[in-house]
């Protein structure tokens, strides 16, 4: 290790445990086509506030913010997306690190994406137009015992393997229906 990178290793990230993380690799190559089904159930509160239900865990809040007539109580839609985006790329940069024997000490990433917002969900400007983030850029602060090379190799590996990256990378089928 550096003495840079010594000096950057005051704190060290609390790492996964590396035999589970080496049995879930063994059971995803052993069973390479599995698909497993996420669930959720959102119910709206009042106004644009959301409660979205995961499993058994608290409502997670969505809401908007005042100059989009919400209430501002919580992230709006897209920047819960974009926020689902960093989570997942810092769960793909964790378990890579720790798959590679890094240590690290500051997994932080700065999301911002560009949306055009003038269709107002349906009833404001229906030109033809593309909806939904047109670009996403992240920036990953990143520190460890590795260079510069090997964290970089990483984020391209994580942002390769990021299931909720490639979900905004290709197209994927979506059916919205009245239950």
């Amino acid at each position: 290790m550096s003495e840079v990178a010594a000096l950057k290793m005051t704190t060290v990230l609390e790492p996964i445990d590396k035999a589970g993380l080496a049995a879930l690799a063994e059971k995803g190559k052993a069973n390479p086509l599995n698909v497993v089904t996420l669930k959720s159930r959102t119910v709206c509160e009042r106004k644009f506030r959301n409660l979205t239900y995961v499993r058994d865990l608290p409502a997670h809040v969505i809401d908007e913010p005042p100059h989009l007539l919400g209430d501002d109580t919580a992230p709006n839609p897209s920047e819960a997306a974009l926020a689902t985006l960093g989570s997942c790329l810092s769960v793909g940069l964790h378990a890579n690190a720790v798959a590679r024997g890094i240590t690290l000490s500051k997994i932080e990433l700065e999301l911002e994406g560009d949306i055009i917002v003038t269709a107002v969900w349906g009833v404001g400007d229906l030109s033809d137009k593309t909806l939904g983030f047109s670009d996403v850029r992240v920036k990953v602060h990143l520190e460890g015992d590795a260079s510069r090379d090997e964290l970089a190799d990483l984020v391209a590996h994580a942002n390769r393997w990021s299931p909720v990256a490639n979900t905004l990378r290709n197209p994927v089928g979506v059916d919205v229906a009245l239950a």
